[in-house]
Protein backbone atom coordinates (compact mmCIF):
# COMPACT_ATOMS: atom_id res chain seq x y z
CA UNK A 1 0.00 0.00 0.00
CA UNK A 2 2.58 2.69 0.95
CA UNK A 3 4.39 1.70 -2.61
CA UNK A 4 1.05 2.70 -3.96
CA UNK A 5 0.94 5.76 -2.49
CA UNK A 6 4.15 6.63 -3.30
CA UNK A 7 3.25 5.73 -7.19
CA UNK A 8 0.15 8.11 -6.66
CA UNK A 9 2.49 11.11 -5.36
CA UNK A 10 4.67 10.54 -8.07
CA UNK A 11 1.82 11.09 -10.73
CA UNK A 12 0.29 13.63 -8.93
CA UNK A 13 3.70 15.68 -8.54
CA UNK A 14 3.69 14.86 -12.26
CA UNK A 15 0.63 16.23 -13.14
CA UNK A 16 1.32 19.52 -11.34
CA UNK A 17 4.34 20.13 -12.83
CA UNK A 18 2.39 19.53 -15.92
CA UNK A 19 -0.37 22.00 -15.67
CA UNK A 20 2.20 24.85 -14.10
CA UNK A 21 4.26 24.20 -17.32
CA UNK A 22 1.66 24.41 -19.65
CA UNK A 23 0.24 27.36 -17.76
CA UNK A 24 3.79 29.44 -17.83
CA UNK A 25 3.95 28.30 -21.59
CA UNK A 26 0.81 29.97 -22.34
CA UNK A 27 1.63 32.48 -20.36
CA UNK A 28 5.18 33.01 -22.06
CA UNK A 29 2.79 33.11 -25.48
CA UNK A 30 0.35 35.27 -24.12
CA UNK A 31 3.51 38.59 -23.31
CA UNK A 32 4.93 37.47 -26.63
CA UNK A 33 1.20 38.44 -28.39
CA UNK A 34 0.89 40.95 -26.13
CA UNK A 35 4.73 42.26 -26.74
CA UNK A 36 3.83 42.11 -30.15
CA UNK A 37 0.14 44.14 -30.00
CA UNK A 38 2.19 47.28 -27.90
CA UNK A 39 4.67 47.44 -30.44
CA UNK A 40 2.73 47.34 -33.19
CA UNK A 41 0.55 50.03 -32.21
CA UNK A 42 3.61 52.13 -31.38
CA UNK A 43 4.73 51.89 -34.66
CA UNK A 44 1.44 53.15 -36.52
CA UNK A 45 1.02 55.92 -33.43
CA UNK A 46 2.42 59.48 -35.29
CA UNK A 47 2.62 60.62 -31.47
CA UNK A 48 6.16 61.55 -30.70
CA UNK A 49 5.68 60.27 -26.99
CA UNK A 50 5.03 56.52 -28.98
CA UNK A 51 8.17 56.92 -30.94
CA UNK A 52 9.92 57.15 -27.45
CA UNK A 53 8.67 54.64 -25.59
CA UNK A 54 9.07 52.50 -29.06
CA UNK A 55 13.06 53.09 -29.04
CA UNK A 56 12.94 52.56 -25.39
CA UNK A 57 11.37 49.44 -25.54
CA UNK A 58 13.32 47.85 -28.45
CA UNK A 59 16.28 49.12 -26.50
CA UNK A 60 14.54 46.92 -23.74
CA UNK A 61 13.89 44.16 -25.62
CA UNK A 62 17.69 44.54 -27.18
CA UNK A 63 19.23 43.77 -24.09
CA UNK A 64 16.85 40.73 -23.14
CA UNK A 65 17.97 37.72 -21.01
CA UNK A 66 16.49 36.09 -23.95
CA UNK A 67 16.80 34.96 -27.70
CA UNK A 68 13.60 35.62 -28.34
CA UNK A 69 13.20 39.14 -26.96
CA UNK A 70 16.53 40.09 -28.84
CA UNK A 71 15.51 38.77 -32.30
CA UNK A 72 12.26 40.20 -32.06
CA UNK A 73 13.80 43.58 -31.23
CA UNK A 74 15.95 42.92 -34.07
CA UNK A 75 12.90 42.14 -36.53
CA UNK A 76 11.27 45.50 -35.50
CA UNK A 77 14.29 47.37 -35.98
CA UNK A 78 14.32 45.94 -39.85
CA UNK A 79 10.69 46.79 -39.91
CA UNK A 80 11.76 49.95 -39.29
CA UNK A 81 14.62 50.30 -41.92
CA UNK A 82 17.03 50.04 -39.11
CA UNK A 83 19.22 47.24 -41.10
CA UNK A 84 22.16 48.29 -39.16
CA UNK A 85 20.93 47.70 -35.87
CA UNK A 86 19.27 44.65 -36.73
CA UNK A 87 22.09 42.92 -38.28
CA UNK A 88 24.16 44.18 -35.48
CA UNK A 89 21.64 42.04 -33.26
CA UNK A 90 21.37 38.99 -35.31
CA UNK A 91 25.30 39.07 -35.23
CA UNK A 92 25.19 39.30 -31.33
CA UNK A 93 22.42 36.54 -30.43
CA UNK A 94 24.81 34.02 -31.69
CA UNK A 95 27.55 34.73 -29.29
CA UNK A 96 25.60 36.21 -26.28
CA UNK A 97 23.30 32.98 -26.76
CA UNK A 98 25.54 30.06 -28.10
CA UNK A 99 23.25 27.30 -28.06
CA UNK A 100 20.25 29.23 -29.09
CA UNK A 101 18.38 28.64 -32.61
CA UNK A 102 20.85 31.46 -34.52
CA UNK A 103 23.66 29.73 -33.51
CA UNK A 104 22.06 26.77 -34.47
CA UNK A 105 21.54 28.02 -37.95
CA UNK A 106 25.03 29.47 -38.31
CA UNK A 107 26.69 26.68 -37.41
CA UNK A 108 24.48 24.84 -40.63
CA UNK A 109 25.17 27.11 -42.52
CA UNK A 110 28.41 25.44 -44.36
CA UNK A 111 26.60 21.83 -44.58
CA UNK A 112 25.66 22.10 -48.57
CA UNK A 113 29.07 22.66 -48.84
CA UNK A 114 30.45 19.47 -48.15
CA UNK A 115 31.52 17.05 -51.18
CA UNK A 116 30.56 13.90 -49.41
CA UNK A 117 27.54 12.56 -47.90
CA UNK A 118 29.59 11.04 -45.40
CA UNK A 119 31.42 14.55 -44.56
CA UNK A 120 28.10 16.03 -44.39
CA UNK A 121 27.17 12.83 -42.26
CA UNK A 122 29.81 13.27 -39.16
CA UNK A 123 28.99 17.61 -39.47
CA UNK A 124 25.54 16.99 -38.51
CA UNK A 125 26.32 14.27 -36.02
CA UNK A 126 28.34 17.03 -34.42
CA UNK A 127 25.41 19.55 -34.70
CA UNK A 128 23.17 17.58 -33.43
CA UNK A 129 25.11 16.42 -30.38
CA UNK A 130 25.51 19.86 -29.46
CA UNK A 131 22.30 21.27 -30.49
CA UNK A 132 19.98 17.91 -29.45
CA UNK A 133 16.43 18.68 -30.79
CA UNK A 134 15.14 18.16 -27.34
CA UNK A 135 16.74 21.18 -26.23
CA UNK A 136 14.18 23.35 -27.98
CA UNK A 137 10.72 23.90 -28.73
CA UNK A 138 8.45 22.22 -30.45
CA UNK A 139 5.15 23.70 -30.09
CA UNK A 140 4.72 25.29 -34.00
CA UNK A 141 4.06 23.25 -36.54
CA UNK A 142 7.32 24.36 -38.31
CA UNK A 143 9.68 24.11 -34.92
CA UNK A 144 11.73 20.91 -36.08
CA UNK A 145 12.35 22.62 -39.61
CA UNK A 146 16.15 23.23 -38.96
CA UNK A 147 16.69 19.95 -38.74
CA UNK A 148 14.51 18.14 -41.57
CA UNK A 149 16.25 20.52 -43.92
CA UNK A 150 19.71 18.92 -42.72
CA UNK A 151 18.42 15.70 -43.07
CA UNK A 152 16.86 15.88 -46.04
CA UNK A 153 20.40 17.52 -47.77
CA UNK A 154 22.19 14.42 -45.94
CA UNK A 155 19.42 11.92 -47.46
CA UNK A 156 20.25 14.03 -51.16
CA UNK A 157 23.43 13.75 -51.29
CA UNK A 158 23.27 9.80 -50.27
CA UNK A 159 20.84 9.22 -53.03
CA UNK A 160 23.17 11.31 -55.40
CA UNK A 161 26.26 8.22 -54.42
CA UNK A 162 23.37 5.66 -54.80
CA UNK A 163 23.69 4.83 -51.43
CA UNK A 164 19.33 3.79 -51.23
CA UNK A 165 19.63 2.60 -47.27
CA UNK A 166 21.28 5.63 -46.60
CA UNK A 167 18.76 8.11 -48.22
CA UNK A 168 16.16 6.02 -47.14
CA UNK A 169 17.20 6.48 -43.27
CA UNK A 170 17.85 9.87 -43.35
CA UNK A 171 14.42 10.34 -44.98
CA UNK A 172 12.55 8.30 -42.37
CA UNK A 173 14.15 10.94 -39.89
CA UNK A 174 11.72 13.99 -41.09
CA UNK A 175 9.47 15.50 -38.67
CA UNK A 176 7.45 18.36 -40.27
CA UNK A 177 4.75 16.55 -42.53
CA UNK A 178 3.95 19.77 -44.16
CA UNK A 179 7.51 19.85 -45.50
CA UNK A 180 8.16 16.53 -46.57
CA UNK A 181 6.82 16.74 -49.95
CA UNK A 182 9.21 19.32 -50.88
CA UNK A 183 12.15 17.32 -49.42
CA UNK A 184 10.96 13.90 -51.17
CA UNK A 185 10.87 15.90 -54.27
CA UNK A 186 15.01 16.70 -53.75
CA UNK A 187 15.23 13.12 -53.22
CA UNK A 188 13.31 12.43 -56.87
CA UNK A 189 15.89 14.18 -58.42
CA UNK A 190 18.51 13.13 -56.96
CA UNK A 191 17.46 9.57 -58.10
CA UNK A 192 16.70 10.47 -61.47
CA UNK A 193 19.45 12.19 -62.11
CA UNK A 194 21.72 9.26 -61.07
CA UNK A 195 19.31 7.15 -63.64
CA UNK A 196 17.35 5.11 -60.22
CA UNK A 197 13.83 5.75 -62.56
CA UNK A 198 12.77 3.10 -59.69
CA UNK A 199 13.59 5.17 -56.58
CA UNK A 200 12.45 8.08 -58.35
CA UNK A 201 9.16 6.96 -58.91
CA UNK A 202 9.14 5.72 -54.94
CA UNK A 203 9.94 9.47 -54.07
CA UNK A 204 7.58 11.35 -56.15
CA UNK A 205 4.95 9.35 -55.31
CA UNK A 206 5.37 9.87 -51.78
CA UNK A 207 6.16 14.04 -52.76
CA UNK A 208 2.52 13.71 -54.30
CA UNK A 209 1.02 12.15 -51.92
CA UNK A 210 2.46 14.12 -49.08
CA UNK A 211 0.72 17.30 -51.59
CA UNK A 212 -2.44 15.58 -52.15
CA UNK A 213 -3.29 15.40 -48.28
CA UNK A 214 -3.08 19.07 -47.40
CA UNK A 215 -5.12 20.23 -50.99
CA UNK A 216 -8.75 21.56 -50.78
CA UNK A 217 -8.14 23.09 -47.38
CA UNK A 218 -7.86 19.07 -46.10
CA UNK A 219 -5.56 20.23 -43.12
CA UNK A 220 -6.76 23.66 -42.77
CA UNK A 221 -5.98 27.52 -44.93
CA UNK A 222 -2.83 28.26 -43.08
CA UNK A 223 -0.06 29.32 -45.13
CA UNK A 224 2.32 26.10 -44.51
CA UNK A 225 -0.65 24.03 -45.45
CA UNK A 226 -1.13 26.33 -48.61
CA UNK A 227 2.57 26.42 -49.05
CA UNK A 228 2.22 22.41 -49.48
CA UNK A 229 -0.43 22.35 -51.48
CA UNK A 230 -0.04 24.28 -53.92
CA UNK A 231 3.07 21.73 -55.02
CA UNK A 232 0.72 19.11 -56.11
CA UNK A 233 0.23 19.78 -59.80
CA UNK A 234 3.72 19.50 -60.45
CA UNK A 235 4.42 16.72 -58.34
CA UNK A 236 1.79 14.82 -59.87
CA UNK A 237 3.11 15.81 -62.80
CA UNK A 238 6.67 14.99 -62.63
CA UNK A 239 5.38 11.63 -61.07
CA UNK A 240 3.64 11.15 -64.65
CA UNK A 241 6.89 12.11 -66.26
CA UNK A 242 8.75 9.38 -64.83
CA UNK A 243 5.77 6.60 -65.07
CA UNK A 244 6.08 7.61 -68.75
CA UNK A 245 9.67 7.22 -69.33
CA UNK A 246 9.11 3.52 -67.64
CA UNK A 247 6.85 3.04 -70.40
CA UNK A 248 3.68 2.37 -67.42
CA UNK A 249 1.09 4.67 -70.01
CA UNK A 250 -2.03 4.15 -68.47
CA UNK A 251 -0.60 5.03 -64.91
CA UNK A 252 1.09 8.41 -66.49
CA UNK A 253 -2.11 9.17 -68.37
CA UNK A 254 -4.08 8.43 -64.98
CA UNK A 255 -1.63 11.24 -63.19
CA UNK A 256 -1.25 13.63 -66.14
CA UNK A 257 -5.00 13.86 -66.04
CA UNK A 258 -4.96 14.85 -62.00
CA UNK A 259 -1.72 17.40 -62.47
CA UNK A 260 -3.83 19.22 -65.04
CA UNK A 261 -7.33 19.20 -63.49
CA UNK A 262 -5.86 20.34 -60.27
CA UNK A 263 -3.21 23.41 -62.34
CA UNK A 264 -4.58 26.56 -61.66
CA UNK A 265 -3.11 28.14 -65.22
CA UNK A 266 -1.16 26.91 -67.86
CA UNK A 267 1.59 24.97 -67.44
CA UNK A 268 3.17 24.08 -70.52
CA UNK A 269 5.63 21.14 -70.16
CA UNK A 270 2.36 19.45 -68.00
CA UNK A 271 0.68 20.19 -71.25
CA UNK A 272 3.44 18.87 -73.12
CA UNK A 273 4.33 15.71 -71.30
CA UNK A 274 -0.15 14.99 -71.36
CA UNK A 275 -0.16 15.19 -75.24
CA UNK A 276 2.78 13.06 -75.50
CA UNK A 277 1.13 10.02 -73.15
CA UNK A 278 -2.18 10.95 -75.31
CA UNK A 279 -0.12 10.60 -78.58
CA UNK A 280 1.57 7.41 -77.37
CA UNK A 281 -2.35 5.72 -76.90
CA UNK A 282 -2.98 7.48 -80.34
CA UNK A 283 -5.51 9.67 -78.93
CA UNK A 284 -4.32 12.34 -81.17
CA UNK A 285 -6.88 14.74 -80.87
CA UNK A 286 -6.74 15.34 -77.19
CA UNK A 287 -3.16 15.61 -77.78
CA UNK A 288 -3.74 18.62 -80.23
CA UNK A 289 -6.11 20.36 -78.17
CA UNK A 290 -3.51 20.20 -75.29
CA UNK A 291 -0.71 21.28 -77.20
CA UNK A 292 -2.91 23.90 -78.83
CA UNK A 293 -3.38 25.88 -75.23
CA UNK A 294 0.63 26.10 -75.24
CA UNK A 295 0.78 27.52 -78.69
CA UNK A 296 -2.31 29.85 -78.60
CA UNK A 297 -0.44 31.36 -75.53
CA UNK A 298 2.68 31.92 -77.58
CA UNK A 299 4.84 28.95 -75.13
CA UNK A 300 5.67 26.24 -77.43
CA UNK A 301 9.02 25.70 -77.32
CA UNK A 302 10.61 23.90 -80.75
CA UNK A 303 10.30 20.83 -79.73
CA UNK A 304 5.93 21.29 -78.68
CA UNK A 305 5.82 23.53 -82.05
CA UNK A 306 7.11 21.09 -84.09
CA UNK A 307 4.79 17.83 -82.52
CA UNK A 308 1.92 20.21 -83.27
CA UNK A 309 2.42 20.40 -86.63
CA UNK A 310 3.01 16.81 -86.65
CA UNK A 311 -0.38 16.29 -84.92
CA UNK A 312 -1.94 18.47 -87.71
CA UNK A 313 -1.12 16.29 -90.52
CA UNK A 314 -2.38 13.57 -88.77
CA UNK A 315 -5.71 14.59 -88.23
CA UNK A 316 -6.04 16.74 -91.37
CA UNK A 317 -4.35 14.59 -93.48
CA UNK A 318 -1.61 17.21 -94.91
CA UNK A 319 -0.53 20.30 -94.02
CA UNK A 320 -2.59 22.66 -95.97
CA UNK A 321 -3.62 25.34 -94.17
CA UNK A 322 -1.66 25.28 -91.46
CA UNK A 323 0.92 27.82 -92.12
CA UNK A 324 -1.82 30.31 -92.48
CA UNK A 325 -3.22 28.70 -89.78
CA UNK A 326 -0.07 29.02 -87.05
CA UNK A 327 0.82 32.39 -88.15
CA UNK A 328 -2.97 33.21 -87.17
CA UNK A 329 -2.77 31.85 -83.61
CA UNK A 330 0.82 33.74 -83.51
CA UNK A 331 -1.15 37.34 -84.47
CA UNK A 332 -3.36 36.65 -82.73
CA UNK A 333 -1.32 36.26 -79.47
CA UNK A 334 1.16 39.42 -80.21
CA UNK A 335 -2.17 41.28 -80.14
CA UNK A 336 -3.46 39.87 -76.42
CA UNK A 337 0.28 40.89 -75.35
CA UNK A 338 0.24 44.29 -76.60
CA UNK A 339 -3.13 44.90 -75.00
CA UNK A 340 -1.74 43.88 -71.62
CA UNK A 341 1.88 45.42 -72.24
CA UNK A 342 0.36 48.92 -72.96
CA UNK A 343 -1.66 48.66 -69.85
CA UNK A 344 1.10 47.48 -68.11
CA UNK A 345 3.44 50.48 -68.83
CA UNK A 346 3.88 52.97 -66.15
CA UNK A 347 6.49 56.37 -66.43
CA UNK A 348 8.63 56.39 -63.02
CA UNK A 349 12.20 57.77 -63.15
CA UNK A 350 14.80 55.24 -62.59
CA UNK A 351 16.86 55.22 -60.04
CA UNK A 352 21.13 56.21 -61.01
CA UNK A 353 23.61 54.01 -59.39
CA UNK A 354 27.29 53.46 -60.03
CA UNK A 355 28.46 49.69 -59.14
CA UNK A 356 31.33 47.76 -60.40
CA UNK A 357 31.22 45.03 -62.87
CA UNK A 358 33.15 41.55 -62.48
CA UNK A 359 36.51 42.88 -63.66
CA UNK A 360 36.44 45.84 -61.04
CA UNK A 361 34.92 48.34 -63.70
CA UNK A 362 32.56 51.44 -62.76
CA UNK A 363 29.01 51.12 -64.62
CA UNK A 364 26.83 53.77 -64.07
CA UNK A 365 22.87 53.97 -65.02
CA UNK A 366 23.93 57.56 -67.02
CA UNK A 367 26.70 55.99 -69.11
CA UNK A 368 23.72 54.63 -71.21
CA UNK A 369 22.09 57.43 -70.92
CA UNK A 370 19.50 57.15 -74.78
CA UNK A 371 19.46 53.60 -74.70
CA UNK A 372 16.95 51.47 -73.82
CA UNK A 373 18.95 49.62 -70.35
CA UNK A 374 17.13 46.31 -69.09
CA UNK A 375 18.41 45.77 -65.58
CA UNK A 376 17.63 42.17 -64.53
CA UNK A 377 18.15 41.69 -60.38
CA UNK A 378 19.36 38.34 -59.23
CA UNK A 379 21.25 36.45 -56.80
CA UNK A 380 23.35 32.98 -57.36
CA UNK A 381 21.29 30.93 -54.71
CA UNK A 382 18.17 32.26 -56.27
CA UNK A 383 16.48 29.15 -58.48
CA UNK A 384 14.14 31.07 -60.25
CA UNK A 385 16.40 33.52 -61.46
CA UNK A 386 19.04 31.20 -62.77
CA UNK A 387 15.69 29.40 -64.73
CA UNK A 388 15.51 32.62 -66.16
CA UNK A 389 19.15 33.36 -67.75
CA UNK A 390 18.88 30.75 -70.78
CA UNK A 391 15.73 33.01 -71.76
CA UNK A 392 17.69 36.26 -71.49
CA UNK A 393 20.70 34.78 -73.27
CA UNK A 394 18.47 34.41 -76.18
CA UNK A 395 17.28 38.61 -75.91
CA UNK A 396 21.09 39.31 -75.11
CA UNK A 397 22.10 37.35 -78.58
CA UNK A 398 18.43 39.14 -80.27
CA UNK A 399 20.16 42.27 -79.31
CA UNK A 400 23.50 41.89 -79.87
CA UNK A 401 24.33 44.47 -82.30
CA UNK A 402 21.65 46.94 -81.78
CA UNK A 403 23.46 49.59 -79.86
CA UNK A 404 20.23 51.00 -78.18
CA UNK A 405 19.63 48.25 -76.15
CA UNK A 406 21.74 46.99 -72.94
CA UNK A 407 21.35 44.37 -70.57
CA UNK A 408 22.53 44.66 -66.70
CA UNK A 409 22.61 41.80 -64.81
CA UNK A 410 22.55 43.18 -61.24
CA UNK A 411 23.38 40.35 -58.30
CA UNK A 412 22.32 41.48 -55.26
CA UNK A 413 21.11 40.23 -51.27
CA UNK A 414 24.30 37.94 -51.38
CA UNK A 415 24.19 35.19 -48.50
CA UNK A 416 27.96 34.56 -48.63
CA UNK A 417 31.07 36.49 -48.05
CA UNK A 418 32.24 36.24 -51.66
CA UNK A 419 29.32 37.50 -54.13
CA UNK A 420 31.66 38.53 -56.41
CA UNK A 421 33.29 35.57 -56.92
CA UNK A 422 30.33 33.39 -57.04
CA UNK A 423 28.71 34.87 -59.44
CA UNK A 424 31.72 34.92 -61.48
CA UNK A 425 32.42 30.98 -61.00
CA UNK A 426 28.52 30.78 -61.90
CA UNK A 427 28.62 33.09 -64.83
CA UNK A 428 31.47 31.29 -66.46
CA UNK A 429 30.42 28.04 -65.61
CA UNK A 430 27.09 27.96 -67.87
CA UNK A 431 28.94 30.19 -70.28
CA UNK A 432 26.52 33.14 -70.46
CA UNK A 433 27.54 36.63 -72.50
CA UNK A 434 25.92 38.91 -69.49
CA UNK A 435 27.17 42.02 -67.77
CA UNK A 436 27.41 41.59 -64.15
CA UNK A 437 26.99 44.33 -61.96
CA UNK A 438 27.51 43.76 -58.00
CA UNK A 439 24.92 45.52 -55.69
CA UNK A 440 26.63 44.14 -52.47
CA UNK A 441 25.54 45.44 -49.15
CA UNK A 442 26.74 48.54 -48.05
CA UNK A 443 29.22 48.62 -45.18
CA UNK A 444 27.34 50.89 -43.30
CA UNK A 445 23.87 50.55 -43.70
CA UNK A 446 24.40 46.66 -44.64
CA UNK A 447 21.75 47.35 -47.14
CA UNK A 448 22.01 47.16 -50.86
CA UNK A 449 21.10 50.30 -51.77
CA UNK A 450 20.80 49.56 -55.10
CA UNK A 451 17.91 46.90 -55.00
CA UNK A 452 16.35 48.64 -52.60
CA UNK A 453 15.78 51.94 -54.55
CA UNK A 454 14.44 49.96 -56.58
CA UNK A 455 11.72 49.22 -54.43
CA UNK A 456 12.42 45.61 -55.45
CA UNK A 457 10.64 42.42 -52.94
CA UNK A 458 11.37 39.46 -54.73
CA UNK A 459 13.36 38.09 -57.35
CA UNK A 460 14.17 37.73 -60.47
CA UNK A 461 12.89 40.85 -60.90
CA UNK A 462 13.17 43.18 -64.20
CA UNK A 463 13.30 46.98 -65.30
CA UNK A 464 12.56 47.86 -68.58
CA UNK A 465 14.35 52.02 -68.86
CA UNK A 466 13.44 53.82 -71.55
CA UNK A 467 15.93 56.51 -73.72
CA UNK A 468 15.01 59.47 -71.02
CA UNK A 469 15.44 57.90 -67.93
CA UNK A 470 12.33 56.54 -67.12
CA UNK A 471 11.40 52.77 -65.42
CA UNK A 472 8.38 51.67 -68.30
CA UNK A 473 7.89 48.21 -67.51
CA UNK A 474 8.63 45.78 -64.28
CA UNK A 475 8.52 42.05 -64.45
CA UNK A 476 9.09 39.75 -61.24
CA UNK A 477 9.55 36.06 -61.46
CA UNK A 478 9.92 33.76 -64.65
CA UNK A 479 7.24 31.26 -65.23
CA UNK A 480 9.48 28.76 -67.27
CA UNK A 481 8.60 29.55 -70.94
CA UNK A 482 11.70 30.89 -72.61
CA UNK A 483 10.02 31.88 -76.02
CA UNK A 484 7.18 33.79 -74.67
CA UNK A 485 9.80 35.48 -72.07
CA UNK A 486 11.90 36.51 -74.93
CA UNK A 487 8.52 37.78 -77.04
CA UNK A 488 7.29 39.82 -74.36
CA UNK A 489 10.63 41.47 -73.71
CA UNK A 490 11.31 42.26 -77.16
CA UNK A 491 7.74 44.03 -77.20
CA UNK A 492 8.42 45.74 -73.92
CA UNK A 493 11.60 47.15 -75.60
CA UNK A 494 9.88 47.95 -79.15
CA UNK A 495 6.93 49.66 -77.29
CA UNK A 496 10.02 51.76 -74.72
CA UNK A 497 11.66 52.67 -77.90
CA UNK A 498 9.12 54.70 -79.51
CA UNK A 499 8.52 56.49 -75.99
CA UNK A 500 11.56 57.61 -76.25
Amino acid sequence: MKKNNTLIKKIFTLLILFAVGSSLQAQEKQTADTTIQYLNRLISSKDSTDKTLLRTKLADLSNGKTEKSVLMAANYYYQLGNSKQSELLYKEVVSRFPLGTQARQEASKGFHELKTASEAEAAYNTWIKKFPPESFENTKVDDRLAYDYVRAMIAGKFASEKNVAKANSYAKMLEVDFWKGNAYSGLTTAFYKNGDLANAEIYAKMAMDNAFSYIDGKQGEQNWAKFSASGYPGLTSTYANILYERKKYDEALKYSEMAYQKSTSLNPSLNYRYAQILMGLNRNQEAYDKLEEVVKAGKANPNMAEDFKKLYIKLKGNDAGFDEYASAIRKSYLEVLSKKLTKDMVKETAAGFTLTDLGGKQVSLSDYKGKIVILDFWATWCGPCKASFPAMQMAVNKYKDDENVKFLFIHTWERSATPTQDATEYINSMKYNFTVLMDNKDLQSKINKVVSSYKVNGIPAKFVIDGAGNVRFKLTGFDGSNEAAVDELTMMIDMAKNKS
